[in-house]
């Protein structure tokens, strides 16, 4: 088994990249996927996140409603810290499942967004960086996630810089062009993932 860690800031591109791998045959680990499960009706993750956050955090239909705790965790590193401790160790947990379910010869990628923030690399047999400038990204959250170009600086504030999540990087995939430029360099690094 190959344990690979790919990571990008938001609007970078991981989940092309991601969806890009899994059709080759990865197995894709989803941390972002994953905080969504931990935190759907019903479950010990949505019980923390309301007794530390309030009810104001639920939509009518008793969902989390995400656009509203993020404005309030991403305005305010401790909320943010606080959800964190809620959430991660969940994802973790959900995480490892995943992978032990994995066979002996797969290449299980976890798309985590906060890989770097988290000193997460020592995990991963090798990490990916998915590269994209600052203002590619911004556009990016502005034009196809409809985030306010406020919403979205403070989004792209709360994660690590770039130069950070490239200290980190083992392998780096630029994706600061279109995304006919993309697929060539995802599959010359699933080629490399293969021959490990």
């Amino acid at each position: 088994m190959v344990k690979v860690g790919l990571t990008g800031g938001i609007g970078a591109g991981k989940s092309e990249v991601s969806r890009l791998l899994a059709s080759y045959g990865a197995v894709i680990v989803d941390a972002d996927r994953i905080a969504r499960e931990v935190v759907e009706p019903g479950t010990p993750g949505l019980a923390a996140v309301v007794e530390e956050f309030g009810a104001g955090v639920l939509a009518p239909d008793g969902t989390l409603d995400r656009p509203k705790l993020g404005r309030i965790v991403f305005a305010d590193p401790e909320k943010l810290k606080a959800l964190n401790a809620i959430v991660h160790p969940l994802v973790g947990a959900r995480s490892a499942e995943l992978e032990a379910s994995a066979g002996p010869d797969a290449v299980v990628v976890h798309d985590v967004p906060l890989l770097a923030e988290n000193g997460l690399a020592p995990l991963y047999d090798l990490v990916i960086v998915i590269d994209a400038a600052p203002q590619t990204q911004l556009d990016r959250l502005v034009r196809q996630r409809g985030m306010t170009e406020d919403e979205a600086k403070s989004r792209m504030a709360a994660q690590a810089t770039r130069e950070q999540r490239l200290v980190v990087a083992d392998l780096v995939i630029d994706n600061d062009g279109p995304l006919a430029e993309l697929e060539p360099q995802v599959r010359k690094v699933w080629e490399r993932l293969r021959n490990r």
